[in-house]
């Protein structure tokens, strides 16, 4: 029995069913408070959604915050089609589950968890992240696989016997050796020294966030057996194989796999895979069939088996500048046909319709996210969101397929995602409602603007809560990530935080932003720092215009891009009065080899020992060296382990506005990657750059 977490009997939940949907009265608005940066911790994030064979029941997952704990974890959860009932199904203390499936036959829901990990320095392979079973007809949860690299994914077979598994090799310092009191040759055998072993690196490209350096282990797929428990492996060599999907008869799994090509020996110096066919038998030959010059990815088989959907990525070189199109390809291996070829917009999560005459997909469009529709064999794309007037405009996160409707993971812009059915809009979760109905929110609206050169510009605006009409108020331009990302029309807990203190939020779409197509995305492509910028500007300058922001009181901030747009901004323009860069660069000849992104580096900059390449790469670190024209005073921001934008660049920038004597400062959080995960990081990065703009924005 698993101590650390227990599934319980749905027949006993069952018996909760009244305390499940129970939630506090809503309070009286003119009772409400204002959102409070800690209120981060009672957000509840729904997540992974999967439908029953009957179409009766949806599976999904909530992540909570366990506050004295500092974690977060999620657990599963089961609410059947009309929404009238909602179970838990697995109560967590430690670790988390996800990527919930139901087998084909209905009798299980399988999930991946990492029980009994401890602080995730434990080396056994039962406590990494593995397969378990739950019986619908009541008990606990079982673990299924016990692979030494853990599982990062699975597919159920068609008959229910059989699950694809996608298991990394395994780190060898992880593989036990036998005990040390057995013998060899009569001698007794040496312990293990605990001495880390060096780090052998042989890759091109040898970095990636959260990973750490990138060794020879690769992911791999293999085939488990339910009743023997044993498993064979399907894609052995030096590459990595991933997300597969089996035909409806079983007899082959479609996968996506980065090998090497008579062009490209190395798959490393490229950023191209491909979709194979490999029959689900130890040593079958995998079959290739796509051959496009880019990604190919998340091959889905259509109902009678006949054809495969799958996501054809970018060019190479444009990269993710470039929309992805939806492809059908014939498993025989015939030229694939690109069905929204004329919608301009990159697409993702690819589904089927039942009957196989239509394709399902998501994609986002000018501060939107829809799901699409489209024919098999292509024409007119249609658009749906989450139906009903009290919605509004929202973000379709992701949706599943089932017997009967579809379901959609759907964020609007005072509401965290949430479960609705995309037929009539019901909701089927509501796990924010409590408190929901406490806060008085800061009012969204779209603002655009056209800027000197005729491109229109989009923004989220975000009014302080108890907005005034005619009222300059002092604003945050909050910058997203990418570039190639957008700002919408969904819940954004950050900008509801610096509104909720008085602050007016904007989030400029700047050129280089998604959902307005190639052309708008691919505008700086090798030119950093220009247009970008000019369009930030642009929006400032519409709503200082308008006598919404106060001209002398703008601040500016984000992450990642969003810190690199916030360091170019105060490098080109004293205007900003308050700056918090975050995970950020300046300088790119430092980004070079000590970040992940080794292919945008040569491809769309060059390599720097070129002369021409190093005029651009001195030509876009002019934030750093020019660091002499930056006023705005600077909290630069990031994590200990980032390797996405390493610590080393805003170390840099931080020396040289301390070494000028700009008011700076740098805020390090220890073990953390790109993206923060621990709770009280959220809260105090949040709080400290509230607490940056209010002293440079509010005080006399």
């Amino acid at each position: 029995m698993d101590s650390m977490r227990i599934a319980r009997p749905l027949v006993v939940l069952s018996i909760l069913l009244g305390l499940c949907n129970l939630s506090a009265a809503a309070v009286p608005e003119n009772e409400r408070r204002s959102f409070e940066t800690a209120d981060v911790h009672r957000l509840e994030n729904v997540g992974n959604l999967a439908i029953s064979p009957d179409g009766e029941w949806v599976a999904y997952t909530v992540q909570t915050t366990d506050i004295e704990e500092d974690r977060r974890s999620s657990d599963l959860f089961m609410v059947n089609w009309d929404g009238t009932t909602r179970l838990q199904l697995t109560h967590t203390e430690e670790g988390s589950e996800g990527n919930p499936q139901f087998s084909p036959d209905g009798r299980f829901i399988s999930f991946v968890a990492s029980r009994g990990a401890g602080d995730g320095k434990d080396k056994d392979p039962k406590h990494k992240s593995q397969v378990w079973l739950l019986n619908r007809a009541g008990g606990e949860a079982r673990r299924l696989t016990e692979f030494p690299g853990g599982v990062s994914s699975y597919e159920w077979s068609p008959d229910s016997e059989q699950i694809v598994v996608v298991s990394k090799d395994p780190d060898p310092e992880e593989v036990e050796d036998s005990p040390a009191d057995e013998t060899e040759n009569g001698t007794p055998k040496a312990s293990k020294s605990k001495t880390p072993q060096p780090i052998v690196v042989d890759r091109y490209r040898f970095k990636q966030d959260r990973v750490g350096y990138v060794t020879n282990r690769y992911a791999r797929l293999y085939l488990f057996d339910l009743l023997s428990k044993e498993a064979v492996l399907l894609t052995p060599g030096p590459f990595d194989s991933s997300q597969p999907a089996w035909s409806p008869d079983g007899t082959s799994i479609a996968f996506s796999s980065k090998r090497p090509t008579e062009d490209q020996p190395d798959p490393d110096r490229t950023q191209n895979s491909d979709i194979f066919l490999v029959e689900p038998k130890e040593g079958a030959p995998a079959r290739k069939l796509t051959n496009w010059k880019g990604s190919d990815s998340q091959p889905v088989f259509s109902p009678d088996g006949t054809k495969i959907a799958y996501v054809q990525g970018p060019t190479e070189k444009y990269d993710f500048y470039d929309p992805s199109q939806l492809a059908i390809v014939a498993i025989e291996g015939s030229a694939p046909v690109l069905v929204t070829q004329a919608l301009d917009r990159s697409v993702g999560n690819v589904r089927w319709s039942a009957d196989g005459e239509n394709v399902h997909f998501s994609f986002a469009d000018d501060r939107e996210r829809f799901l699409g529709t489209v024919r098999a064999n292509g024409g007119a794309v249609e658009r749906q969101s989450v139906a009903g007037p009290e919605h509004g405009k929202g973000v379709v996160r992701s949706f599943e397929v089932g017997a009967k409707g579809v379901a959609v993971l759907a964020t609007f812009p005072t509401r965290p995602t949430e479960i609705y059915r995309l037929d009539g809009g019901l909701s089927l979760s509501d796990h924010n409602r409590e408190l929901r109905e406490q806060i008085n929110w800061g009012n969204v609206r779209g603002v655009e603007t056209t800027g000197k050169d005729g491109v229109k510009i989009g923004a989220m605006l975000i009014e302080p809560p108890g907005y005034e009409p005619g009222k300059a108020y002092p604003t945050i331009a909050y910058i997203h990530g990418g570039p190639v990302s957008q700002d919408g029309f969904e819940f954004d807990w950050m900008a509801q935080a610096f509104a909720a203190k008085g602050y007016l939020v904007v989030e400029p779409n700047y050129r280089g932003s998604s959902g307005r197509g190639t052309d708008f995305s691919r505008a700086i492509y090798g030119k950093w720092g220009s247009l970008e910028i000019q369009d930030i500007h642009t929006i400032m300058d519409h709503l200082v215009d308008q006598g919404l922001a106060d001209p002398e009181r703008l601040g500016i901030g984000g992450w990642s891009y969003g810190g690199i747009n916030t360091n170019y901004s105060i490098a080109t323009d004293t205007r900003f009065k308050a700056a918090v860069s975050g995970a950020g660069i300046a300088n790119l000849l430092t980004g070079y080899g000590t970040d992940q992104y080794i292919w945008q580096y040569e491809g769309e900059i060059g390599k720097p020992w070129e002369q021409e390449s190093l005029e651009r790469y001195l030509e876009l670190s002019y934030p750093f060296l020019h660091a002499d024209r930056i006023k705005t005073p600077t909290l630069f921001m990031c994590g200990e382990k980032d390797f996405n934008v390493p610590l080393i660049n805003s170390e840099q920038m931080y020396q040289a506005l301390r070494s000028l004597g700009v008011p700076t400062q740098l805020v390090i959080y220890p073990g953390q990657f790109h993206g923060l995960s621990v709770p009280s990081y959220l809260q105090d990065r949040a709080e400290r750059m509230i607490g940056w703009y209010d002293k440079y924005l509010k005080s006399e």
